[in-house]
């Protein structure tokens, strides 16, 4: 058995949530011998909330279809730290070569990829799904920046993906992942890893890149703030592709301010050194 801790802080103090599950570890082939579950225990320090949740623990989600037990246990323990009601029900949005499920209120998204020559007709309902016939592929985490000042000059005219403001923020801080190994920096130099990334809700994209070094593809910032997208790097080793949100993610100087830009979205995604 699986037994997850959280802690959240209240009114009246610091109260502890125990999640026991059946989460048994699955079998490793030979390319990949490491234990599927590695947990570690981080204080966030102001936010009061901390958890055991690691890359190992999500990445063990992959494969799963939206009817397993492992999948929906790690949903029902993300929904207790909200007080949403119904925050275990996902609106589906579904296409012939994927279906997503959205939980805003936990801001997590799920998009699943259909197997066995199932072919999802657009608009289904979560009724209308062949569960056994979809296995999860990747995964978005939000994290939803405070809005920008209307007094900020570079605030005039951004906009956001519609979608993405009906998200709310992630429930459990910090993300701790299994990054450790080697890397190069932006003079090609070798360097040595942290072995966890530890992830908050203020990150920004000089922590990312001071733990996983230079990233493999990154993008976006271009162009005037106004429908500009947000700076973004991908790390394709570690399957973890970062898109920044705010002031400093936007507009032609975004790459110059990027430093200080917080993450808005977490793409988890198979990685190489897993394959």
């Amino acid at each position: 058995m699986l037994v997850i801790h959280a802690w959240r802080s209240g009114p009246c103090g610091a109260a502890k949530l125990t999640v026991a599950t059946d989460i048994q570890p699955r079998a490793t082939d030979s390319k990949r011998q490491s234990p599927d579950f590695l947990f570690s225990e981080v204080p966030v320090g102001s936010t009061g909330l901390y958890t055991m949740v690691t890359q190992s623990t999500v990445r063990h989600l992959f494969r799963l279809n939206p009817a397993s037990p492992e999948l929906s246990q790690y949903i029902a323990m993300l929904a207790t730290c909200v007080s949403t009601p119904n925050a275990t029900i996902p609106q589906v949005k579904s296409y012939s070569d994927v279906v997503y499920f959205n939980y805003y209120a936990l801001g997590l998204s799920l998009l699943f990829t259909p197997a066995s020559g199932y072919t999802p007709k657009s608009g289904l309902q979560l009724s209308d799904l062949s569960n056994e016939q979809l296995f999860l592929d990747s995964l978005d985490i939000y994290n939803i920046p405070p809005q920008s000042s209307a007094s900020c000059p570079r605030s005039k005219g951004t906009s956001s993906r519609t979608a993405e403001l009906m998200f709310s923020s992630f429930p459990l801080y910090p993300l701790v992942f299994d990054v450790g190994g080697e890397t190069k920096d932006e003079n090609g130099e070798v360097q040595t890893r942290p072995s966890h990334l530890e992830i908050t809700s203020r990150t920004t994209g000089k922590d990312f890149v001071q733990c996983l070094g230079e990233p493999d593809r990154k993008g976006g910032g271009a162009g005037p703030s106004s429908g500009s997208i947000g700076i973004w790097c991908e790390w394709k080793r570690d399957g973890i592709m970062i898109e920044f949100g705010g002031d400093e993610a936007k507009g032609p100087q975004a790459w110059e301010r990027g430093k200080d830009a917080v993450w808005k979205v977490i793409t988890l995604f198979s990685s190489t050194s897993c394959n």
